[in-house]
């Protein structure tokens, strides 16, 4: 039951609904037409695991609606490479017109304009306070959100969806600038399996082992809901699945079905991999897999592209404070030893001008925050950049940024989105004094995998119409105890593309993860295109197949600015591995406010690996600073769409 958006708007206005229930009407018509149908194997979206709570398709490939079967992974993380063209493109919702600003002091400053810092700027604009300048490297806004055209379709590169709908801020920011239809009707989404010798796998069977496969992930998610512990030496996610399928197996007398059910369960498993972005599911955590929270709605396509979301973030910013082309070498964020707040009465708050220090004996704030976890208690002071005293430059503000052009910025706080990546990457250099050793170390413990996608673009369409994805069961070739990897990714690196998915009748997307996906990047488009017409040829039987007359390959791991995916928690890494990361940073025991924030969606705990998660984070961390200094819980604001935080709130009342 579906009505056109102008029919349910003046529906709403007609009877003075309050906005809340209006927007649950709307949402209530939007999300009755997503619901699709699990028994014939159809959907709209890219997500296996969408049954229930169970389709964690973070930036990339998730599912739409209840799909059972789709080609799901992750969208790959972000900036990528448009056949020989990085996404460093023209400005993308560049804010109000205006010069970028000559002025190099502010009270925040913003590195990144990525979902996160973005998020932080429009909070903090939106409560009055803009001083604040965002600094970003590349000469676009977006981050990992970026799309571009091809023929007449609008294909991310980046983010491919809202991931639900229920308490999604992008969904309601979608919802409130007119950027989602609530008319739209899902497409059929049928798959098939093939063999590397071109023979179709029956659907009963392919049905079957997707719902065991289902059943065996659920319950490694279980294990973290029900704090309960797993079998003796089980350790990763790959480990658990394995041994539940190798079980599952054994029960199956015929050895070439048997066989044929291992190559469904391996090809699944390679979907996961671009999913969760790994190499291997052997590199998850078993115990912390259900850390992720997934919001129930389904996942939401903007028909203008996901780039769309960010004007309405943008407008509210004066286009001086943004700062492109601006990639930030180093962060000096701790005055020397003895030094006490010089030329600035203010660089403990935002909006109040003459704030007095605390009293060193009334603040319980440390030069850094303690650790969560328990991780390196010492860990407050840092390495050899702490006592390197000729680096450490003499300014009034709490923080100093030295760019890449030799451009020196100051400011009061910093609010840093950098992603994983990069920190992985730079952390150790950046920052001086260097980052506590805690963080460090949380940072190496947390994984952040590379997904990349593959574009590519016919003249004609081939695949039958009926048939929205190609699932390939490669024969498995394990390397020699011996054998030169780079060798062996050269052979074989393409067997890592578990599927091709229908974009268009003429445009087809697959999915390729972890060294394999690193692997794909060094090597030319014009051999991506060559092998994957060899690879369609063989698994449709098919000689006649043609080549594409365009690949776009995605590159997110060489990407200075992004330097991988997105984040997922490594077998021995914890959720608080993501809280000591966005742990707020002192630069005297005296400040009531930090001066180095940490946003981005490595720092959610529980949204990781998500556009919500980066936004959410990037929001708390202004509100951190906009705050006042009186010891009091900080409570955000809860938008009507957040069906539990309404819920909790009638409860109080």
């Amino acid at each position: 039951f579906t009505l056109p958006k102008n029919v349910t708007c003046f529906f709403l206005f007609l009877f003075d609904i309050p906005k809340f229930l209006a927007d649950w009407l709307v949402f209530f018509f939007a999300f009755a037409e997503s619901e699709e149908k699990i028994e014939n194997f159809t959907g709209a979206g890219h997500k296996f695991r969408s049954v229930c709570r169970f389709s964690p398709l973070r930036f990339g490939p998730k599912t739409s609606g209840k799909v059972v079967l789709g080609a799901g992974a992750r969208s790959g993380s972000v900036i990528a490479v448009a056949v020989g063209t990085m996404a460093d493109e023209a400005p993308t919702g560049s804010g109000k017109s205006g010069a970028p600003s000559k002025k190099r002091k502010y009270k925040v400053i913003i590195i990144g304009a990525g979902m996160a810092g973005l998020s932080s700027a429009n909070h903090l604009a939106k409560n009055g306070c803009t001083d604040f300048a965002i600094l970003e490297a590349r000469n676009r806004v977006g981050g990992r959100i970026i799309g571009i055209d091809m023929g007449t379709q609008k294909v991310e590169l980046g983010a491919n969806w809202i991931h639900g709908v229920l308490g999604n801020p992008m969904f309601e920011l979608a919802m409130q600038h007119g950027l989602i239809s609530i008319i739209n009707i899902p497409k059929p989404h049928k798959v098939v399996a093939a063999t590397e010798d071109g023979r179709q796998v029956p659907f009963q069977t392919l049905q079957e082992i997707y719902e065991a496969y289902v059943c065996f992930l659920r319950r490694c998610e279980e294990y973290f809901l029900c704090q309960y512990l797993p079998p003796p030496d089980i350790h990763s996610v790959g480990e658990h699945i394995n041994l539940e399928a190798e079980l599952y197996l054994n029960n199956v007398d015929d050895q070439k079905e048997k066989h044929l059910k291992k190559l469904i369960f391996e090809c699944l498993l390679k979907r996961e991999t671009c999913i969760t972005g790994c190499h291997n599911m052997d590199e998850i955590d078993l115990l912390e897999l259900g850390s992720y929270t997934e919001l129930q709605g389904g996942n939401i396509v903007l028909p203008t592209g996901y780039s769309s979301i960010l004007k309405p973030l943008c407008d509210t910013l004066p286009r001086e404070n943004i700062v492109l082309s601006c990639p930030v070498k180093t962060i000096h964020w701790k005055r020397k030893a003895g030094r006490a707040h010089s030329g600035n009465n203010n660089s403990d708050t935002i909006l109040e001008e003459d704030e007095e220090e605390l009293d060193s004996d009334d603040s319980d704030k440390t030069v850094t925050e303690v650790p969560i976890g328990g991780k390196a208690a010492s860990a407050a002071t840092a390495s050899t950049s702490d006592t390197n005293e000729n680096s450490f430059k003499h300014y009034t503000s709490n923080v100093q940024l030295e760019c890449d052009d030799g451009t020196v910025y100051e400011a009061d706080h910093v609010i840093c989105t950098l992603p994983l990546g990069v920190l992985k990457e730079h952390g150790r250099t950046m920052f001086v004094p260097s980052l506590p050793v805690y963080k460090m170390e949380s940072i190496d413990a947390l994984l952040y995998g590379t997904v990349d996608k593959i574009f590519l673009e016919y003249d004609r369409p081939f695949l039958n119409a009926k048939i929205s994805e190609i699932m390939f069961l490669w024969e498995q070739v394990e390397p020699e105890p011996d054998a030169d990897q780079d060798e062996y990714l050269k052979a074989n690196w393409f067997k890592k593309i578990y599927s091709f998915s229908k974009v268009s009748d003429t445009l087809l997307l697959g999915w390729i993860s972890g060294r394999e996906a690193e692997y794909m990047e060094t090597i030319s488009h014009e051999v991506v295109a060559e092998k994957c017409t060899e690879i369609l040829r063989k698994f449709l039987k098919d000689p006649f197949i043609p080549k594409p007359k365009r690949c776009v390959c995605t590159s997110w791991h060489k990407q200075p600015y992004s330097c991988g995916s997105y984040t997922a928690i490594a077998v021995g890494a914890s959720q608080d591995d993501i809280e000591n990361i966005a742990q707020p940073m002192y630069s005297s025991p005296h400040q009531s406010k930090p001066s180095v924030l940490f946003a981005g969606e490595h720092t959610h705990s529980n949204f990781y690996s998500t556009v919500h998660g980066a936004y959410l984070s990037g929001r708390t961390a202004a509100q951190i600073l906009l705050t006042p200094d009186s010891p009091q819980e900080i409570v955000m604001e809860s938008d009507s769409s957040d069906l539990s935080s309404w819920i909790q709130g009638i409860a109080l009342e």
